[in-house]
């Protein structure tokens, strides 16, 4: 796992092997950045990265310039893991925090210009998660929520979806507000 563009692109992550995590691959990851790097301006925006797992894409926003970046993930060492190595590369924009995303979801006082969930392929609430962002309010005027999900696995209808991009196994689902 690298990250691909950027200040720090190139530099290789190396989470420890025990991380209760499926990481989006550096080609999913790739793709989507291209996708983005038309959309977005990094450098001006506040990110959220729910079930953010190694910092995959936290430290993929950092290195692009995000203003600020919220990793929240229930697992104490995935947040331990991000914490330190933003530490080790002197990134100050990342703040990781355990936290229950959907509790997270209902009690965050911030929103955010830019707001990407990777959950578990598995949970039960992954149909109506975009509903539960944008309900939250957690989401800017202008904002883009991106939820990775199986491409076997179809995603509530929400009137603020735009697109679906499939990478193979993976897909991601576009909201704006």
């Amino acid at each position: 796992m690298r990250i691909i563009g950027g200040q720090y692109g190139g530099i290789r992550l190396n989470p420890p092997t025990n991380l209760p995590v499926r990481p989006t691959t550096d080609i999913a990851k790739e793709a989507l950045f291209n996708i983005l790097q038309n959309r977005l301006d990094f450098d001006e925006l506040t990110c959220l990265d729910l079930f953010a797992g190694t910092g995959n894409i936290s430290f993929e926003l950092a290195s692009r310039y995000a203003h600020a970046v919220e990793s929240i993930d229930l697992h104490f060492k995935c947040v331990q893991y991000i914490a330190e190595t933003a530490k080790k590369m002197n990134i100050s924009s990342i703040k990781a925090k355990k936290a229950d995303v959907f509790k997270y979801i209902q009690t965050a006082k911030h929103k955010f210009d830019f707001i990407f969930a990777d959950p578990p392929y598995d949970i039960p609430k992954l149909p109506q998660l975009a509903h539960l962002i944008l309900e939250n309010e957690l989401l800017n005027k202008g904002g883009l929520l991106i939820i990775e999900h199986p491409s076997t696995r179809e995603m509530d209808p929400h009137p603020n979806f735009v697109e679906k991009r499939k990478y193979g196994y993976s897909s991601f689902s576009f909201y704006t507000c």
